[in-house]
């Protein structure tokens, strides 16, 4: 069985649901991605996956959703 993890990222630029939603879309597509959890008030973005997540894709489907995580 498959180790979940988690991963939270700062994300600037989100602002309203149709943010919400198009974060969630392109992370969730990221392979091993099991759910996406966006805080707006917070700015985070919590990804879980199974195993361990791959950072880089993280980072390119919110940069192509239009948002940029902050390091």
């Amino acid at each position: 069985m498959a180790t979940t993890t988690t991963a939270v990222y700062t994300v600037d630029g989100m602002s309203c649901g149709h943010c919400v939603n198009s974060v969630t879309e392109e992370v969730t597509e990221v392979a091993g991605v099991t759910d996406v959890a966006v805080d707006l008030e917070a700015k985070k973005v919590t990804v879980t996956s199974e195993g361990t997540v791959d950072d880089a894709a993280v980072r390119a489907a919110i940069d192509e959703a239009g948002y940029e995580v902050r390091d």
